[in-house]
């Protein structure tokens, strides 16, 4: 007879192989029916932020007269960081609604959909890595070893997304509106981040409120990273991986709760 001992982490990594398998065909499909029937099917990725770039640099460069250093990368660097999290968490509210036929099915893991939806929008960015890196290479940065610690903030951020995809998938289930609310705050939230400007153009007197949003400092270690090769502070980046361990068990345990209603509900 074998030990519960013995049993134990055997099931463990028979789940953990199971939920690994299960992220990945759904990550997929995610995949396959965003780009379906899309003459540039994948290519919309950089399209998008590309088009914006042309166009803010034009406003803030051209007509504002901003002065930033190796402005192209500093700009398009801010676009992707943000374009994850914003993309992520406008689709994740329409998860569980846009999902019916998964979620009326006996047994299946409804919470690994935020996942699913961050992990599609991480595979995004890490496809348009390389264009940053023709920008940083055309301005003449070169990569520094400290750029071993974008793993540590691409973790950082995704338990932030993932943390915040939550509840506001579950959210949306009773509220619809709550799809469409998400959507506009977080267009206009690009503004009120430094993608486009610095940090230093914030009034001092609204600075220290400014720097409460979580995107400030983690757009701010991308940066020093990408595109400075400096140390990011540390203090910020411990502090934006505590938040990340508060608020994702907070942000599971809403979902869960809400669960229940789902099949309900729709």
């Amino acid at each position: 007879m074998v030990p519960k001992t013995q049993m134990l982490p055997k099931f463990k990594r028979r789940q953990f192989v199971y939920y690994s398998d299960l992220i990945a065909v759904l990550v997929s499909r995610e995949l396959k029916l965003l780009y379906k029937r899309s003459l540039l099917g994948i290519a919309w990725t950089l399209i998008n932020p590309l088009l914006q770039l042309a166009v803010f640099s034009f406003v803030f460069r051209g007509v504002l007269q901003v002065s930033i250093p190796h402005y192209a990368s500093y700009a398009f660097s801010g676009l992707l960081i943000w374009s994850w999290t914003q993309t992520s968490l406008v689709q994740a509210t329409g998860l569980i609604t846009n999902n019916r036929a998964l979620i009326r099915q006996p047994g299946f893991p409804i919470a690994i959909l935020p996942i699913v939806t961050v992990t599609t929008g991480l595979i995004h960015l890490l496809l348009a890595l390389p264009v940053l890196l023709i920008f940083l290479a055309w301005e003449g940065v070169p990569l520094q070893p400290v750029v071993l610690l974008l793993p540590v903030l691409l973790a950082i951020q995704f338990g932030l997304t993932v943390s915040l995809a939550y509840p506001l998938a579950a959210m949306n289930v009773t509220f619809r509106d709550t799809q469409h609310t998400v959507a506009v705050i977080l267009q206009l939230m690009a503004y009120l981040l430094p993608i486009f400007y610095a940090l230093e153009q914030v009034p001092e007197s609204f600075r220290s409120i400014y720097t409460l949003n979580p995107m400030v400092p983690l757009l701010d270690a991308y940066r020093k990273i990408l595109v400075y090769g400096a140390m990011p502070a540390w203090e910020g980046i411990l502090l934006l991986g505590a938040l990340a361990a508060v608020l994702l068990p907070l942000g599971y345990r809403i979902f869960k709760r809400q669960s229940d209603r789902f099949v309900e509900e729709l």
